[in-house]
């Protein structure tokens, strides 16, 4: 088989355990990856308008991954999609292998940037919804996952800062939030992205259908957050 014919092979739900089983090492981050494993799926399968065949073209969606500790899941996830060859995986984090701890959009199909320090991605993000808007292109979503730590980032602070005044409706952030921030309170994580002016819905992040019906709720005029709970993990 071409390497060709592999990137093109597909893969379901049921497949990610043994693709993301495939990826081994100390810097793996496990638990945390997996606890993004759900909403990244339900994004590439039912939600973001790309694919490989058009992962450079001007009006596709952007996903931008912010959250550090996903890598693992986002790489099973581009592997399953036909982006990546599976055949890749078990290189992940090796000196040779294009799958590095944390993406490159220079060496992996489908990456939008290069990630890892946190508090990055948001920002990116309502740069990118600027750009599509003064372009012209305004079919195209922009779509972002953090982890529910990153947001003590104060970059992340003046970013929901500005999106929502700025009518950044295309813009689309999912937090996961698996109780790993400091500084938490139950609920508080929508209120202050509901305070900045954005549409935000609270979800189970296991539950495709919630996730699905939250990724796709109309906001006319006004950012989305979206916060997937999940099951307290180290991140």
């Amino acid at each position: 088989m071409t390497i060709t014919e592999q990137r093109t092979q597909t893969y379901g739900y049921a497949d990610l355990p043994r693709l993301m089983g495939l990826m081994t090492g100390d810097e793996k981050h496990g638990p945390a990856a997996t606890s993004t494993l759900d909403v990244l799926w339900v994004l590439y399968d039912r939600v973001l308008r790309v694919g490989p065949e058009s992962a450079d073209d001007p009006g596709r969606d952007r996903f931008l991954l912010s959250k550090g500790h996903g890598p693992m899941a986002y790489y099973a996830v581009l592997a399953a999609k036909g982006y990546l060859p599976a055949e890749w995986l078990p290189g992940f984090g090796s000196y040779d292998s294009p799958l590095g701890h944390h993406p490159d959009r220079t060496l992996v199909p489908g990456v939008e940037i290069g990630s890892g320090s946190l508090g990055h991605g948001l920002p990116i993000a309502v740069g990118t919804a600027l750009g599509l808007r003064a372009q012209g292109l305004h079919d195209p979503a922009v779509w972002t996952l953090v982890g529910d730590a990153e947001l003590d980032e104060g970059s992340n602070h003046e970013a929901i800062a500005f999106a929502g005044p700025a009518n950044l409706d295309r813009l689309h952030t999912v937090v996961v939030d698996n109780s790993s921030a400091s500084y938490a309170r139950p609920g508080g994580i929508a209120a202050r992205f509901e305070a900045a002016g954005w549409s935000a819905r609270t979800v189970d992040g296991r539950d495709h259908e919630a996730l699905y019906a939250a990724f796709t709720a109309p906001h006319p005029g006004r950012p989305l957050v979206v916060v997937a709970r999940v099951e307290p993990k180290n991140a």
